[in-house]
């Protein structure tokens, strides 16, 4: 059974679920992250969003993703190395701190992680992301400063616009 999904009428329940999705969003906009956990989710109207899905479900086709209930992570390999596929064609700070945050998940569930590796098939690169102490409290870290960010009665400020270039939130952000 998965742990319940993150209430932000409750920032201090460290046992509520933070996915993926939470920590990526974290990263690249704390406001996208504060939208995001209240429901508002234009993710399916975003060509930017399907784009993303098309070269996950054509690239490694053979593996199969772990679904750990609060977060999906790609593939898994012997050793336990975490597998993140990116559509991006630039390695992002979000992406490395989104395969951490799945080897925390793994950890607590008894698992002795390795490390982990983004793919960017669109560039044939990939960028490993260790695991160790040092990355174990910057996961946690991450999730505290997630869980505030969620927690807090008003919506982070928004990122100048051109930042938000390919966003899905644009248009509730920046419609007029």
């Amino acid at each position: 059974m998965s742990p319940p999904a993150f209430d932000p009428a409750h920032p201090d329940d460290k046992g509520a679920a933070l996915g993926g999705v939470h920590i990526k969003y974290l990263r690249h906009c704390p406001r996208q992250l504060w939208l995001y956990a209240r429901g508002y989710r234009p993710e399916h109207r975003s060509d930017l969003v399907a784009f993303g899905e098309v070269v996950a479900d054509t690239t490694f086709t053979r593996r199969r993703e772990i679904d750990l209930g609060e977060a999906k992570i790609d593939w898994v390999t012997a050793g336990a190395v975490v597998h993140e596929t990116k559509s991006s064609r630039t390695p992002s700070p979000a992406h490395a701190a989104q395969v951490r945050h799945y080897c925390l998940l793994l950890e607590r569930r008894g698992i002795a992680v390795r490390g982990g590796t983004v793919h960017y098939p669109l560039i044939r690169r990939t960028t490993d992301v260790p695991w160790d102490e040092a990355a174990r409290a910057e996961a946690e870290d991450t999730e505290d400063e997630a869980r505030a960010v969620i927690a807090a009665a008003t919506a982070p400020p928004r990122l100048a616009r051109a930042k938000c270039r390919g966003c899905s939130y644009l248009d509730y952000c920046w419609g007029d």
